[in-house]
């Protein structure tokens, strides 16, 4: 939540890492331990009583998070009703949150000098390195680019008037062609079934991508634009109605001749399944293309088991 907004808005994010975090909270009760070997003491002790929490102690985790939680508070800022990892301060009209989990500190804001002096707070109080623009959080890759919200909305994604064909030429567009048509395929093969065919057609150039091709990718970005609210919306029924369909065109790939197959199969007014593929082999005529899409082994993979399962319950 705290990285969508702050993307929503345009805030950099700020990552900071403590160093040795667990060593900077003082433990509650007594603990002891064997001396490690090795090491040598002027003692006839046996054991040590612990003053700082160490890791893989049980209480470690907490003794930590209430000695962050202590500072932190200490400097202005509120712990938030919504996450008790998230801390938020209001200043002259900005506002900067501190999202902590472990050792890893994230710091956004609507102010430049709130975030700055923020970090210096937490410096003078904990060592940490500072990796300024964050790029990684819990695992998660941050990325920053133009995200085409601003684009001009299209009606289709495909420009039916374009004749798109594989390059063979040495030179090659700077653009992140790879990128875009990967977060394309994954939002394909999610929730938006409308755009199978076109993000299958624009996939085919990526060895060698050109200017053509890139303004195709660029297209369904821009039809996405204008259907962001477009999901898929499943009407509770009296009787489960389960249909499919499948269809191809001729020839529709210039450069060798080959058609496309898609398949969609609805379950409640809207799609449980879909697909679109280039066809192995050359049709010879539009009906030899639809029947290779009827039964193309991805449909019937797909559609198998949901006949299995409408018949087992009656449906």
């Amino acid at each position: 939540m705290v990285i969508a907004i702050s993307k929503h808005f345009g805030w950099p994010i700020d990552q900071l890492d403590v160093v040795t975090a667990f060593l900077y909270g003082f433990i509650d009760g007594q603990v002891f331990c064997v001396i490690p070997e090795g090491v040598e003491l002027d003692s006839t002790f046996d054991c040590l009583e612990l003053v700082k929490s160490i890791c893989g102690l049980k209480q470690a985790s907490r003794v930590w998070n209430a000695t962050f939680d202590e500072f932190v508070c200490s400097i202005g800022f509120q712990v938030s009703g919504f996450d008790p990892c998230l801390y938020i301060k209001t200043s002259d009209g900005h506002c900067v949150f501190v999202l902590v989990y472990v050792d890893d500190v994230l710091v956004t804001g609507s102010s430049l000098e709130l975030i700055r002096r923020t970090k210096n707070d937490l410096k003078t109080r904990f060592e940490m390195t500072d990796s300024d623009k964050c790029a990684f959080a819990l695992g998660i890759e941050i990325l920053d680019g133009e995200d085409g919200s601003e684009c001009k909305a299209v009606a289709i994604p495909v420009d039916v008037s374009s004749r798109l064909v594989s390059s063979n030429s040495a030179s090659k567009i700077d653009v992140p062609f790879r990128e875009a048509v990967g977060a394309l395929m994954h939002l394909t093969t999610t929730t938006r079934p409308d755009i199978a065919y076109a993000v299958s057609f624009v996939s085919r150039f990526m060895e060698n991508p050109q200017e053509e091709h890139w303004v195709a990718v660029k297209r369904i970005f821009r039809y996405l634009q204008g259907t962001k609210m477009h999901g898929i919306c499943y009407r509770p029924s009296v009787k489960i109605d389960f249909r499919g369909c499948s269809d191809a065109d001729w020839s529709g790939d210039l450069t060798d001749r080959k058609s496309t197959s898609g398949y969609v199969f609805m379950l409640l007014g809207a799609s449980v399944s879909w697909g679109s593929k280039k066809q192995p082999s050359v049709s010879l005529s539009t009906s030899e293309a639809e029947y290779i899409a009827l039964e193309s082994g991805d449909s019937r993979r797909q559609v198998d088991p949901l006949l299995t399962m409408r018949d087992r319950n009656g449906c």
